[in-house]
């Protein structure tokens, strides 16, 4: 959540026309702390907080094209590999990056991957893309919040 946080920072700073010393200023004022790297997640909601107040306009994400997911543990890749993304840890966050990684990750294992992750019916397969994902969290150290990553 951090990292997404910070990003939501930058986009409220080039939509109020701040630049990077006006950013810092404001962070201090809010803060105490000039850089975000030395920021909580409380700290970086008052920033955020800090920016609406001044105009910033939180828009809402386009909705998906994509209908959810048909079945609960194909979601809950879906919602790993987010957690991912908001973490930092992949370098193309979406849909596409999520099938790039089952492409790669699991091609020569199995005899023929799917083009899009929704269309895996075996649960075998799903539950190794589910532990893939798992694993890397862990390398990245990221501490997935079981009771409410379903939510």
């Amino acid at each position: 959540m951090t990292r997404a946080l910070q990003k939501k920072i930058h986009v409220a700073c080039r939509q109020l026309g701040l630049d990077a010393d006006a950013r810092r200023d404001l962070q201090l004022a809010a803060t105490g702390k000039a850089s975000m790297r030395d920021m909580t997640e409380a700290d970086l909601t008052l920033v955020v907080d800090r920016l609406k107040a001044i105009g910033f306009v939180d828009q809402k994400p386009a909705k998906s094209k994509h209908k959810p997911a048909p079945r609960a543990d194909l979601r809950l890749c879906h919602v790993l590999w987010k957690k991912l993304g908001e973490a930092g840890a992949l370098e193309r966050p979406g849909r596409a990056g999520l099938n790039a990684f089952v492409r790669s990750r699991f091609e020569d294992t199995w005899s023929s991957v799917p083009a899009d992750i929704d269309m895996l019916r075996d649960h075998t397969q799903i539950d190794a893309v589910v532990n893939a994902l798992v694993q890397w969290g862990k390398r990245a150290k990221i501490e997935f919040d079981w009771k409410r990553i379903g939510k």
